[in-house]
């Protein structure tokens, strides 16, 4: 079953097309990935999937209903987490999924019942009285999805659910969605994080408002990924970079993109395995040591980085 499905999907305001011509669908019980840089489309996309703005041109449907016409019948269906959270500072965690199940008309037995279950989903239990505020970053996106879910939705929009978090507490937040898949629920989600998109079962790249690619994460790979990777180990990766830029740029090297992966370069070519002595000859010259120059099977932020040029 698609829960979601656009065709040729345009928004404009005025003279700017922050969406244009998108398609893409998503399947019931999966973990759908929506990718982009900033200004991409990502959010304006999920505003026209919960009805909250109208197409421009196309079509969308969520949970098989023309949102453009009807978005009152999705909402009681859908779960949506923002970028910026949204719940009471001044509530107590408790207080607070009172609040949102009053809202969502949930009713004695059920309310206490559905309280209970996102407590423990979220993991929550024994922080009930603590102030929302007094939350670590991680506890309190925690309490945002649970608070998104206390209705059941057959599907949950989380647009960036997880940016400035620490990666402990990231990962947390995927094993709560794993749950929420296995328990039929449909996740589609925005991310700026390539090790979470990794985990999704499907994906969508977006840029300047157009799907470059979409897929599998193996797919992605393997179809969009111009060339190999050569991940190089120096004493001094900064200027190295440097250096292979420049080399690249004067026409010495043919390389494609170069990057800083930490303290790691990776530099992608086709057939980059029989460049390997002239990049370390080009190191060499400025005093660069290098360590280790390996093939390496891509990335997704690899691929991500190679498609957004």
């Amino acid at each position: 079953m698609k829960v979601v499905h656009a065709e040729k999907l345009v928004k404009r305001f005025g003279n700017f097309t922050a969406v244009s011509g998108i398609d893409f669908s998503v399947q019931s019980g999966e973990i759908f990935g929506f990718l982009g840089p900033n200004g991409s489309g990502k959010t304006t996309t999920i505003r026209m999937m919960l009805g909250l703005l109208p197409p421009t041109e196309g079509k969308i449907k969520t949970l098989d209903v023309d949102v453009s016409q009807h978005a009152e019948l999705i909402r009681p269906r859908v779960g949506y987490m923002s970028q910026k959270f949204s719940l009471y500072n001044d509530l107590t965690v408790i207080e607070n999924l009172r609040f949102y199940g009053r809202a969502y008309g949930l009713k004695n037995l059920e309310f206490t019942e559905r309280i209970e279950a996102a407590l423990r989903m979220a993991g929550l239990t024994g922080r009930e009285r603590q102030r929302t505020k007094d939350l670590s970053g991680g506890w309190r996106q925690r309490l945002a999805l649970a608070a998104a879910i206390l209705h059941r939705p057959e599907l949950v929009i989380l647009d960036e659910p997880t940016a400035g978090v620490d990666p402990v507490s990231r990962r947390a937040f995927w094993d709560l969605l794993y749950e929420l898949v296995a328990s039929e629920i449909t996740v589609f989600v925005t991310t700026h994080y390539m090790d979470e998109a990794e985990h999704c079962q499907r994906l969508a790249l977006l840029q300047r408002g157009e799907i470059i690619a979409k897929g599998t994460p193996e797919e992605i790979k393997q179809s969009m990924m111009r060339g190999q990777v050569l991940e190089i180990t120096s004493d001094n990766p900064t200027l190295a970079l440097a250096i292979l830029r420049e080399a690249r740029d004067q026409g010495r090297l043919p390389l494609g993109e170069i990057s800083m992966y930490g303290m790691l370069l990776h530099v992608v070519a086709p057939d980059v395995d029989k460049y390997k002595g002239a990049l370390q000859d080009e190191l060499a010259k400025a005093e660069i040591r290098t360590e280790r120059l390996s093939v390496i099977e891509p990335s997704l932020e690899d691929v991500f980085i190679a498609c957004m040029q």
